[in-house]
């Protein structure tokens, strides 16, 4: 009877522990880097991040709710502790919750139990005052990630680790005007739209109004981060974690994507800079274009990158449609065959001459188009980086 009962016993341990490990490793699954979602529909996520002041959050709600849309808060414990009550209002408004750490720390210089610490102590506290989770969305303090971080984040229960693809910088104190601007110029379906709640972003609450009638106007649905995520197709986006070496262009040439795309799917205005541990975006496509072929006659000025980026495929597929084994030499006269063409290259261009005081973000607003696109069409890799009387090609 006793070695019944002791057989019994280690095959329930035996179970047990099974189960445990099991809900380890699936636990312990990192988590998934999103800055925007692929889809065709127009929906679109207003997210704010909430610091320490909090001043303008029972403004920002008021808005939300006269215009019916629900939007995403990403809170801090400190912020928490700080107003509780705005906490409570966000909450009670049906909003979604997210956790933005405790202290808002750089988790790339955190071990993964300080990472852990970080979020269990703003998930205990948001628990207890709104008996909501922020499971399983979080934001990284300064969008500071690595593949570090996604582990240690996936870790501590949190599937996804939300960035954004349009930043409105609003912290620096913008207009409601230019904070606008910024939103409604590259908006795209699946947009994550980042603002804030603090005192240092006071145009927050003034420029969305106009925002929301604007962003209704062209068709687009609000809806919360998770809400969201729904309407990602998984069966495209990748991610990738740079490595020595890496450059944007050995990246795109890996996975048969544009540079300019890239740059895009990850907020990367300065193509230079991306660092050893950096999680990218690799975009993808749900539809599988025609592989129509088109002639291009190369003209002065032209390099492979920019006609590639012209007709929205890479300089790897022109290279090796044409025979090229040095990338760098075509001359003029020279006609190309561009391969799986699915894009027409506009047929007429404008050009801007630069003038003092000007950036490209500036310009991109005066031709509603996108830094990336200009610097693209210009062979520009520091956007930052124009001059007075340099003659700009515009693309439509």
């Amino acid at each position: 009877m006793k070695r019944k009962v002791i057989r019994g016993a280690m095959a329930l341990f035996i179970l047990l522990a099974m189960v445990i490990t099991q809900s380890i490793s699936v636990s312990a699954a990192a988590s998934k880097f999103v800055t925007s979602v692929n889809t065709t529909s127009k929906v679109v996520a207003l997210t704010f991040d909430d610091g320490a002041d909090g001043a303008n959050t029972n403004k920002i709600l008021d808005i939300l709710a006269k215009n019916n849309v629900k939007a995403t808060f990403f809170l801090t414990g400190s912020g928490a502790n700080n107003h509780p009550q705005y906490i409570k209002n966000i909450a009670a408004k049906g909003h979604q919750l997210g956790n933005h750490s405790y202290t808002h720390p750089d988790f790339t210089k955190l071990a993964a139990t300080q990472m852990k610490s970080e979020l269990d102590r703003t998930e205990a506290l948001i628990k207890s005052l709104t008996g909501k989770t922020t499971k399983p969305i979080f934001r990284a303090p300064f969008g500071a990630v690595n593949s570090t971080v996604l582990s240690g984040v996936g870790a501590a229960g949190y599937g996804y680790t939300i960035q954004w693809n349009i930043d409105t910088i609003d912290w620096k104190g913008l207009t409601a005007s230019q904070i606008n601007t910024k939103v409604q110029t590259n908006i795209k379906p699946g947009s994550i739209v980042l603002m804030h709640t603090g005192a240092g972003a006071p145009g927050t609450p003034l420029a969305l109004p106009t925002m929301i009638s604007q962003l209704k106007a062209k068709g687009y649905k609000f809806v919360t981060v998770s809400q969201l995520l729904a309407y990602q197709n998984t069966s495209t986006n990748k991610t990738y974690t740079v490595k020595s070496g890496d450059t944007l262009y050995s990246i795109a040439r890996t996975y048969g994507v544009t540079v300019s795309a890239l740059a895009a799917a990850n907020n990367i205005t300065n193509y230079s800079l991306i660092y050893v541990g950096q999680v990218l975006i690799i975009p993808g496509t749900t539809v599988t274009p025609p592989t129509t072929t088109v002639k291009y006659t190369v003209k002065s000025g032209d390099t492979l990158y920019k006609i590639a980026t012209m007709y929205n495929t890479t300089v790897a597929k022109i290279a090796a449609a044409n025979n090229i084994t040095n990338v760098n030499s075509i001359y003029v006269g020279q006609v190309l065959i561009i391969p799986g063409t699915t894009v027409t290259p506009p047929t007429t261009t404008v050009k801007y001459t630069v003038k003092s005081g000007d950036t490209l973000y500036k310009i991109a607003t005066m031709y509603n188009t996108t830094v990336a696109k200009i610097a693209a069409a210009n062979n520009i890799t520091n956007v930052n980086s124009i001059y007075v009387g340099q003659v700009l090609t515009i693309p439509k």
